[in-house]
């Protein structure tokens, strides 16, 4: 009798414990929260709301339709002021190759402009200009009739220079003529307006249109 009475006590005691031990935590956790004003609220160290389904909630950009760009449009090519030049230095001129074949023409005026580049002449800009056709015409052995033998293409490509020192301009030469591939054919000139012109096909189904606008 005296164990189980013993048994009895110790029970009652231990629930008195828990009992108080739960009555304490409740007055810690309501003096806590009554010093957090009004509208705060507490944050844990998990975030809870990342997998959620409303996650991402407010976004709206996906929604917008996305805005083509506008093409620009490709502003006309004005001819420049031709500078003549003075006593010791050249105006524009055009360094001018051309030929059948369009890799070596290519080629040699990428040399031309790489070669002025490192002689520190000023070269303006680098162009083709529009592809030529020749057409070769042969006489038949036994008559006077003519047919067409061969179409021939004509490739130029034009580097145009600024500002070309008189002392400079035989050694550049010189170089030139030296590296010409064979096919290629070199000229020097001057920048003229017909030049200028000559960068742009010819429509003269515009042109006739244009004239009967105007």
């Amino acid at each position: 009798m005296n164990r189980v009475v013993g048994a009895a006590a110790l029970l009652l005691k231990s629930e008195l414990v828990i009992g108080q031990a739960a009555a304490l935590s409740r007055l810690t956790t309501q003096k806590q929260l009554s010093h957090i004003p009004a509208g705060c609220v507490l944050l844990s160290g998990r975030r809870h709301y990342r997998s959620m389904p409303t996650h991402g909630i407010g976004r709206y950009r996906h929604l917008l339709i996305e805005e083509t760009p506008k093409k620009k449009k490709r502003e006309k090519v004005q001819m420049k002021e031709i500078f003549e030049g003075t006593d010791h230095e050249f105006g524009v001129l055009n360094i001018q190759a051309s030929g059948y074949d369009m890799t070596l023409v290519e080629h040699y005026a990428q040399y031309v402009h790489n070669l002025c580049n490192r002689l520190g002449v000023k070269v303006e800009e680098s162009y083709g200009l529009p592809t030529k056709t020749q057409e070769v015409m042969r006489l038949q052995d036994q008559g006077t009739k003519m047919y067409l033998d061969a179409v021939l293409t004509v490739h130029e490509r034009v580097v145009q220079i600024r500002s070309l020192s008189s002392t400079l301009a035989p050694i550049l030469l010189e170089i030139l003529q030296r590296n010409q591939p064979e096919g290629v054919n070199l000229m020097v000139k001057q920048h003229t307006e017909a030049d200028f012109h000559s960068r742009f096909k010819a429509r003269p189904e515009l042109e006739g249109l244009m004239a009967q606008v105007n």
